[in-house]
């Protein structure tokens, strides 16, 4: 039985990105969950269909499924619909066995914890100088003017990307996998990865000719069971760093800004230090799960809940569904920065766990102690738009004032 207001099944096509600006799904969700936990989206307008995982232990399970289950053709609806990534064995997103984990040993050479101390610190200089200017303005889009410069700066630096080159990167970046106005389309999509990769690849000639100490010259130094890196190697790696280090942190920074002035009663609870802020900042990524999904591709027959998925089937993994999944979530519908346990899906799960989840926290944990000490709440002053995409989800612009602490705010001012 479909849930009262919620679309039916058989009206909703997940793969255009329409569906997901033009509908409230969560009715949509609950009814897959409880009544068709493996539903089959049929095929629309010449694109394949695919199977939809929407809970939470389903999800779960395929993660960890490298025997049945494949990343090597793509692990998201736009290159698994498109016949393949081409970045497949090379980028370590869509790498699986051997190469996957000695890639993975390689990347976390600069992205533990124990090596980002220093890059934590300027995320928090950063975040705080952002923050009080937005205060000192009286107003911003925080979209655009905080959101989009935080991770873009850390990932940048990391990379070594010159600032001066950094504006055209985050366009490239927004443009690659979602699109803020519906004159975008999936040839401009194509258009901005293509730009993205050419440019890492002017990079990497340049690294190759002169190192530094930044992320693309540590890629060059490297090699895999004795054979080195080539230049393909490291720009897609490059390109799926850029991607992955500005989209989960801004979307959700944004998610959850637009999320507390809608909630003041959470805000309180923020600023008086009722709650940590560790454990806000995983409500706020649950809330947000800006990646709605993960793709796989079906290597070997494999049966769930008594459907037959067959070689060659694309099955989608949804954080959206599973991040709400009331078997796991005890009131999965209410924003709630103290709720703990909370182990979200955004950043995956197996061995694909985001490599990057620990800076992504960084970021948003500053931008929270930030808001909670130079503001006492935040207002929003305009419609905040959302993004078209059938894979991120968040909003492109979020117009908000940022009331001033003056007891804060003056004593930065002296420091």
């Amino acid at each position: 039985m479909v849930t009262a207001g919620a679309p039916a099944p058989a009206t909703v096509d997940l793969g255009d990105p329409d569906t997901f600006a033009d509908h409230d799904l969560d009715g949509f969700w609950r009814t897959l969950r409880d009544t068709a936990p493996v539903y089959w989206n049929p095929p629309v307008g010449g694109r394949r269909g695919f199977w939809v995982l929407s809970r939470y232990d389903d999800i779960m399970a395929a993660y960890r499924d490298d025997l049945n289950l494949t990343s090597e053709h793509g692990n998201v609806l736009v290159t698994l619909l498109g016949g393949g990534d081409a970045g497949a064995g090379r980028m370590l997103a869509v790498t699986d066995g051997h190469r996957h984990h000695e890639l993975r040993k390689i990347l976390q050479r600069v992205l533990s914890p124990r090596v980002l101390s220093d890059v934590a610190a300027a995320v928090r200089a950063n975040t705080r100088r952002l923050i009080r200017e937005a205060v000192e303005a009286g107003g911003c889009d925080f979209a655009a003017e905080i959101a989009s410069r935080i991770p873009m700066t850390t990932i940048s630096n990391l990379l070594g990307v010159p600032e001066q080159d950094r504006d055209y990167l985050l366009a490239q970046t927004k443009a690659a996998l979602s699109a803020d106005t519906e004159d975008v389309d999936e040839v401009d999509s194509e258009m901005a990865r293509n730009e993205i990769l050419l440019y890492f690849m002017d990079m990497v000639e340049e690294r190759r000719a002169a190192p530094g100490d930044d992320v693309i010259s540590m890629l060059v130094a490297s090699s895999i069971d004795g054979v080195p890196l080539s230049d393909e190697d490291i720009v897609l790696n490059c390109y799926s760093l850029i991607i992955g280090g500005d989209e989960t942190s801004r979307l959700t920074m944004i998610d959850g800004v637009h999320t507390l002035a809608a909630r003041p009663e959470q805000w309180r609870r923020l600023k008086d230090g009722e709650v940590a802020i560790d454990t806000a900042v995983d409500e706020v990524l649950r809330w947000a799960s800006p990646t709605m999904h993960f793709g796989r591709t079906v290597v070997r027959e494999t049966e769930v809940h008594g459907v037959r998925l067959r070689p060659g089937e694309i099955v989608t993994l949804w954080h959206a569904s599973g991040n709400r999944d009331e078997r796991v979530f005890e009131r999965p519908g209410e924003f709630d920065l103290g709720r703990a346990p909370n182990k979200h899906l955004a950043f995956g799960y197996g061995p694909h766990f985001c490599l990057g989840s620990y800076l992504a926290k960084v970021e948003i944990a500053e931008l929270l102690l930030a808001l909670r000490d130079f503001t006492t709440g935040v207002e929003q002053t305009g419609k905040a738009l959302r993004i078209r995409s059938n894979f991120l989800t968040g909003f492109s612009t979020l117009p908000v004032r940022l009331r001033p602490d003056p007891r804060s705010m003056k004593e930065a001012a002296t420091q």
